[in-house]
């Protein structure tokens, strides 16, 4: 309890020498844990003979991060946390009334990104806006739709999915399939790969109606692994791990095209600068437009009788039961109302990217997705659209970090060391988002937006903490 007389910027007495404590043995470990990662590196040599490169500054540096991590954590970080929940356990689980940006968050969000590619393109010009609207705008909104979708699942049902990324397997494989065999357009099969992908979140639904947490998680990790199976094996009708080209591309609601070998295309049409980088901005609408649909339908469902069920099957099946709640319908619309906008995502994948494999839909993909629905808050679209940017932003931002390979060198005086010419900073994203995680758990156990406004309320809408639910689903 001597912690809980922390005063701001003073370490107690004997955190000092139990930090270096901390600190010394966090050190010894990492160093047992990376020396032959990070210290070690076999590598070739110019008469093709397997070589091993020492990097033992790049292990000192990674070493040293963890001992300072860990006596900052213990000396200051810790007792700073303790005094603040000692403290919020004084106030009333109510969280206080909104300002003018908490109040009106959505309609700003929605402004920016309805602005977003044209002030990309005003400032960078048609082909320099390509990254920023694909890789920061599209690339981040598919994850948020598939995130929003997951979020029915598991934020709103409770039922743990490891195998979310099947339907958005059978979402891109039903565009890419249909659309080469029978020549169909991109909004038709829109609507029609959504609801195939419903079907099969309904066939995944049946076999699990009696399991229940670690087992759910298997079965659905299962059947994401055979899907993909499936898809790389069927070569007859997937064309197995070469996948499906020349994918029918999206088009103006079938009257203008944006192939740019078609004289009557729209670019032409409009005269504008002939770029492919007007038909990113149209597939930026039309993701923008699927989110758009994705929030609305959840809201919508949340609010109704069969969101309520879900809310009920989440907190307890069996209070769920004794209501006369009839908890297999509410599984299957949960897995199949969540597949479905999984399919959605999946479409629009295909026709974005024009080619489909079953390299894109592994389990590290569930994995994203669902650390994106819980670092955002299950439960919470706002939060995980927040968790998405975070995560998929920050994997593409890491691509462009080449000063951490220099370092910061102000003139000619290198004021922080880099970590070398052969460091590549994305193939540490996943140990990045690993510690990331880890942190973000430790100041926000339940996401980044931990208050819930519930749906059904009392003369006054107020947002409860997230002190009042369950550890985990919110």
């Amino acid at each position: 309890m001597a912690n809980s007389n922390f005063v701001a910027g003073k370490a107690a007495p004997g955190l000092v020498q139990k930090g270096i404590t901390d600190a010394f043995w966090t050190a010894l470990i990492a160093f047992g844990m990376f020396v032959l990662y990070i210290g070690l590196k076999t590598d070739q040599n110019i008469d093709n003979k397997l070589i091993i490169v020492q990097r033992w500054g790049l292990l000192a540096i990674i070493v040293a991060i963890a001992a300072a991590g860990r006596f900052v954590m213990t000396v200051f970080v810790q007792p700073a946390l303790a005094a603040r929940k000692a403290a919020r356990a004084k106030v009333a689980p109510v969280e206080a009334e909104a300002g003018f940006i908490g109040r009106n968050f959505t309609k700003i969000a929605l402004l920016l990104l309805l602005v977003y590619p044209l002030a990309a393109v005003a400032i960078f010009g048609p082909q320099g806006s390509l990254t920023y609207v694909d890789n920061f705008g599209i690339q981040i909104l598919i994850y948020v739709m598939l995130a929003w979708g997951l979020n029915i699942v598991v934020g709103l049902a409770g039922l743990l999915d490891l195998g979310y990324v099947a339907f958005y397997a059978v979402g891109a494989y039903s565009y890419a399939l249909l659309s080469m065999h029978f020549g169909l357009s991109f909004w038709i099969l829109l609507p029609l790969s959504g609801m195939l992908a419903g079907l099969w979140g309904m066939i995944l639904g049946f076999p699990v109606l009696r399991l229940r947490g670690d087992y759910l998680a298997i079965v659905t990790l299962a059947f994401g692994e055979i899907i993909r199976i499936v898809l790389t094996n069927w070569t007859d009708f997937t064309q197995g791990s070469f996948g499906i080209s020349n994918i029918t591309k999206a088009s103006l609601f079938g009257f203008y095209t944006f192939d740019l070998k078609d004289p009557h295309n729209l670019i032409r049409t409009l005269g504008l600068p002939i770029s492919s980088a007007w038909y990113k901005i149209f597939l930026f609408y039309v993701i923008l437009g699927l989110c758009m649909l994705t929030a609305y339908v959840t809201i919508r469902l949340r609010r109704m009788p069969i969101g309520r069920a879900w809310e009920a099957l989440r907190e307890d099946e069996i209070a769920c039961r004794s209501l006369g709640i009839n908890t297999v319908t509410t599984k299957l619309t949960a897995f199949a109302t969540g597949a479905m906008f999984g399919g959605f995502a999946g479409s629009f994948f295909a026709a974005r990217q024009g080619f489909v494999s079953p390299e894109s839909f592994v389990f590290l993909e569930s994995a994203v997705i669902l650390a994106i629905v819980v670092l955002g808050g299950m439960g919470s679209l706002k939060g995980i659209a927040i968790a998405a940017i975070a995560m998929v932003g920050g994997t593409e931002v890491l691509r462009n970090m080449s000063f951490l390979k220099t370092g910061l060198v102000f003139g000619d005086t290198t004021i922080i060391p880099g970590f070398g010419p052969d460091f590549t900073p994305e193939l540490y994203r996943m140990l990045i988002f690993g510690l990331a995680m880890v942190v973000v758990m430790i100041f926000k156990p339940r996401g980044f937006v931990g208050t819930r406004e519930p749906t059904a309320f009392l003369k006054e809408r107020k947002a409860v903490s997230g002190s009042f639910t369950k550890e985990g689903h919110g």
